[in-house]
């Protein structure tokens, strides 16, 4: 049981090699050389004072820390990570499920469930307790960054928008909201979507939408990329979500990038048809995104829902990109929630772990884990412009998440519901929200 103080030691605690940062020893006298082993753990010993790491050293060498008047805490080797980063959900939608179900599984009437839910029931208060209620999940699990994509055309847009707004500014003390817009991109080519444009800059908000396959798609994403630039906007895609070997839209993205010299953050999710395509095509599409220095997010759980779904016959594939040859190409890659309970994908809480342990099963991570671990922390931090979270080093903020279990076979073999969760040093309260908050919402 740890303290309600943000003084102490955590004792033998095994850290993923990939993410805990070291300086030299020659650059800090609080830190000493620290080497993975066999299994790519580092095993540690963390002074946390005033809420930060002060000191990591090799377990067994306490000697070094000035242990005198604070409690000392043996972890017995559990795994110690650094809080998570969740770069694509859908929060707008969430919870949904129940007076909106998706009533074939399919792509297509996702789509038209979703849009009918928002019609009849998308007033501020409803989507703002919707939301809230995956804010609660997601910090209690151990989160402390979110991007969230919004549905951001017409009213539906203000409306949503102003919600992200009032929750950034209540959870802003517990949790990073980034909002994206979501619209098709022909609404870029609008008076209505330069409006959008100057209204994501106002929130500090990052300018996206579904990029499909069409005959104006070069004008479309010409026009995003200028209104990018003209407001200092990152911009963030939906691309090829779907199993057509000719959509190449990732591609067309990064060929827009290259055009348009682009200095800005790009992420481009899902990527789903790159992985039924021709080889030679995959080779020219991943030097360009290379080139463009594009970001990748893969959904697994909402992808292997949807994709490839059929009545009554077994899905074929797994609905995920290539996540290990991104990887080899040099380029960034993270998985993330995407949907939660909504007719996109009927299951999820929110929880990064069941997004980790899932992307293990569905691309098979695990031979080796190597630096997969960072796909859910460092990575999308990088991404998100968040240099400070998604690792463990000295003089960063004590935001960990402290499981009994002592590898991944652990890890990833039970639900880790009891698992302890650090924000600045100081244990929070991991109660989920019960599902009774929104009945009246769903009238259950």
């Amino acid at each position: 049981m740890l303290p309600s103080t943000s003084n102490y030691l955590l004792k033998n605690g095994r850290v993923p090699a990939s993410l805990l940062e070291m300086k030299s020893s020659t650059q800090s006298a609080s830190t000493v050389a620290i080497t993975g082993n066999e299994n790519n753990f580092c095993l540690v010993d963390m002074e946390i004072a005033g809420g930060t790491i002060a000191q990591i050293i090799p377990s067994g060498t306490d000697h070094l820390f000035p242990i005198a008047d604070i409690p000392i805490f043996d972890l017995c080797k559990g795994l110690v990570w650094p809080c998570f980063v969740d770069m694509h959900t859908h929060l707008d939608k969430g919870h949904i499920w129940e007076r909106s179900p998706n009533p074939d599984g399919t792509f297509a009437s996702a789509i038209e469930a979703a849009c009918a839910d928002a019609q009849n029931n998308w007033n501020a208060d409803d989507v703002y307790r919707r939301m809230e209620f995956g804010l609660k999940c997601s910090y209690a699990h151990g989160t402390n960054a979110i991007r969230s994509h919004i549905d951001s055309a017409g009213e539906q847009g203000t409306v949503s928008l102003e919600v992200v707004e009032a929750l950034q500014a209540e959870w802003g003390d517990r949790l990073i909201l980034q909002a994206v817009s979501l619209v098709s991109l022909d609404y870029f080519l609008t008076p209505a979507g330069e409006k959008l444009a100057d209204r994501i800059a106002e929130i500090g908000g990052i300018l996206g939408g579904v990029a499909y396959i069409n005959p104006d798609l070069d004008k479309q994403l010409d026009r995003v990329f200028a209104l990018a630039k003209e407001r200092n906007l990152s911009l963030d895609f939906h691309t090829d979500e779907n199993d057509d070997p000719d959509s190449v839209t990732l591609q067309q993205v990064a060929k827009t990038a290259l055009r348009h010299q682009f200095s800005g953050q790009i992420i481009c999710g899902h990527c789903c048809s790159l992985a039924v395509q021709p080889p030679d095509l995959v080779t020219e599409t991943l030097a360009l995104v290379k080139a463009a220095n594009i970001g990748i997010v893969s959904l697994p759980m909402c992808n292997l829902y949807l994709q490839d779904r059929q009545f009554q016959r077994t899905p074929r594939w797994r609905g995920v990109t290539l996540l290990h040859e991104l990887k080899a190409a040099g380029i960034p890659v993270a998985v993330a929630s995407d949907n939660c309970r909504d007719p996109f994908y009927g299951f999820g809480d929110h929880d990064v772990l069941e997004v980790f342990n899932m992307a293990v099963r569905i691309a098979h991570l695990d031979m080796p884990y190597g630096d997969w671990p960072c796909a859910v922390t460092k990575t999308p931090a990088d991404l998100m412009g968040l240099p400070n979270l998604g690792r463990i080093a000295v003089g960063l903020a004590a935001d960990l998440i402290l499981f009994k279990a002592r590898n991944f076979s652990e890890l990833l073999s039970r639900v880790q519901g009891d698992r302890t969760v650090l924000r600045q040093g100081i244990k929070i309260d991991t109660t989920l929200p019960d599902y009774r908050e929104l009945d009246d919402l769903l009238a259950i």
